[in-house]
């Protein structure tokens, strides 16, 4: 008997009649992490890590029914075992696991392999199938330390304050903005978008320590910011508001920015490759650490990815799904609340 199924809801637990990150109004959601794509509204109840329960309740609504769980805490829902493992990709963010008469699936969701010490490092899993993304999936992508990916950004920094310039930093408001503030902290007075600042609450929930922060109010502290750090989301990178912060300088941090053309694009003074999403050593590391028998490639290089893993001996398997890329996103409610 299979255990998985993809419906046109998302992906379906057979035996325990739940979803795992459904982007359709269902029942009962299992929820491997807090970004929109993956965390939906309307289902009637939701099941996730006790760490991303105030994120969903940011972002969807304090009346959801949630509950949360800590890793490696098993539950059953008729009769499947369910348990939640660490992701690594962003705060709260796990791995699937079910099991029902012997045979275990794991939905990894996003996941990164790389410790950027705000985040519970990834943590493999035998199964027998595997459901795992391929954002990065091509060899081009491989991530520098995060100790260097942070010496780059203090750099350039310190390179801005030395030309009079303010540093403002382009990254998504859960995960990468907390990854810029920690890598920057003590360098310069940090500001951050209020939507940065809400999701940071979430953060500080669960019991991580970020640096001392403002919430920048464009109307009223642009002059303000002269020399400092300025942290904003993708939706404000090319609006009128940053372009009217003095002597400003802007960098985007995602993945994509390994690849060089990418900051000429996107019209930015420099470009970070600082990824919350595995890199490719990272997706087959993972991969074959699980020994799965079976593995599922979604959202990313699904096709490029499964060709190689089933050159490679690992019998894999493309699979559409309706999930997005949080990096590339442009459009954020919250920040339009200014």
């Amino acid at each position: 008997m299979n255990m998985l199924q993809f419906r046109q809801e998302g992906i379906y637990c057979i035996p325990g009649n739940f979803y795992i990150d459904p982007w359709r109004p269902v029942d009962f959601a299992v929820v491997t992490h807090g970004h929109a794509d993956h965390a939906r509204w309307g289902m009637k109840k939701y099941l996730c890590h006790h760490f991303t329960v105030p994120i969903l309740k940011s972002r969807i609504g304090n009346d959801i029914a949630v509950q949360g769980v800590s890793y490696n805490e098993s539950l059953y829902i008729n009769d499947v075992k369910v348990s939640l493992h660490p992701a690594g990709h962003i705060v709260g963010s796990a791995q699937i696991r079910m099991e029902y008469k012997g045979k275990v699936s794991v939905v990894s969701g996003d996941y990164k392999i790389q410790n950027d010490g705000l985040s519970t490092p990834f943590e493999p899993i035998k199964c027998h199938e595997f459901v795992s993304e391929s954002t990065f999936g091509l060899p081009i992508y491989n991530w520098l330390s995060v100790e260097q990916q942070n010496q780059q950004m203090q750099n350039w920094v310190l390179q801005n304050q030395a030309n009079g310039k303010t540093s403002v930093f382009i990254g998504y408001s859960l995960g990468k903005a907390q990854r810029i503030m920690k890598a920057l902290a003590g360098i310069s007075p940090l500001h951050v978008h209020y939507s940065i600042g809400k999701l940071n609450e979430a953060y500080e929930s669960a019991g991580v320590k970020l640096p001392a922060y403002h919430i920048i109010n464009f109307q009223e502290d642009i002059k303000h910011v002269d020399k400092g750090i300025v942290i904003v989301p993708p939706a404000l990178a090319d609006s009128k508001i940053i372009h009217k912060i003095p002597h400003m300088a802007n960098a985007i941090c995602s993945g994509w920015m390994q690849v060089r053309g990418s900051r000429r694009w996107r019209s930015a003074d420099a470009g970070f490759a600082v990824s919350d999403h595995a890199d490719w050593h990272g997706l087959l590391d993972a991969i074959k650490t699980t020994e799965a028998e079976k593995v599922y490639i979604t959202h990313g290089q699904t096709a490029v990815f499964t060709k190689y893993l089933n050159e490679i001996g690992i019998l894999a398997e493309e699979v559409k799904t309706a999930f997005g890329n949080e990096e590339e996103e442009m459009e954020e409610t919250e920040a339009r609340k200014l």
